[in-house]
């Protein structure tokens, strides 16, 4: 076999463990984006949540993982105050669960404005609803190299060489998260007030200093760039 045939073979192989990895279960779309109206009162309409951290971004979550938080806020192993309203079988069942879930999973959120083409002309509207949907995560104080390294040592390993999770693990990707969120999670878990997250993970965030947390973040700030 050839090296041009080979990378061929290779490059078409990794694209399909990919396609395979991210596989989204059937749903309702209708169902999925008429229960999306009420998500989006915090997540907003396109669930890329909020930059100042208050609600994290879901769009492109797996659908699994997405359902398991569903849960630990109905059994009210996860607290969080704003789901408790949400978080009963009487407001969403468990059929009602899979078709968000997998609606959520499925909303691709782009990085950057696409180019604008000189032959089309230009339309206003289309370009602001655009804008709405682009999510690229501000530059978060700290040193990111040092970030980095530390990401390497201690993440890398559960959510992914550039912090994009691991889909098949139910691992969620860090990259593309707001940073004041992420930030907010850790914090969360050095007091001990996640209850669903185990001690261990208490231990490891304590033992970072302020600043290697802020380089972490920082680095993966970077990612989405």
């Amino acid at each position: 076999m050839n090296k041009i045939v080979l990378f061929c073979w290779l490059f078409s192989s990794l694209t399909l463990a990919m396609a395979e990895d991210r596989v989204i279960p059937d749903f309702d779309p209708d169902i999925g984006e008429e229960i999306m109206e009420i998500c989006a009162g915090c997540h907003g309409i396109y669930a890329q949540g909020t930059p100042d951290g208050e609600y994290p971004r879901l769009a492109g979550l797996n659908p699994a993982y997405l359902e398991r938080q569903i849960i630990l806020f109905k059994t009210r192993k996860r607290i969080n105050i704003p789901m408790i309203p949400y978080a009963n079988d009487h407001e969403l069942s468990p059929e009602d669960v899979k078709n968000i879930t997998a609606y959520i999973a499925s909303i691709e959120l782009p990085r950057h404005m696409s180019k604008l083409d000189p032959n089309k002309e230009f339309d206003p509207l289309a370009r602001l609803e655009e804008s709405k949907k682009v999510t690229n995560i501000p530059h978060y104080p700290g040193d990111p190299k040092a970030g980095g390294k530390l990401y390497r040592q201690e993440c890398a390993s559960c959510h992914g060489r550039k912090g994009e999770g691991k889909w098949k693990k139910r691992v969620p990707m860090l990259t593309g998260q707001h940073s004041d969120y992420l930030l907010r999670q850790i914090e969360n878990i050095r007091k001990g007030k996640r209850f669903h997250d185990s001690e261990d993970d208490a231990e490891l965030f304590r033992g970072y200093t302020d600043e290697e947390i802020a380089n972490i973040l920082a680095w993966l700030s970077y990612q989405d760039d």
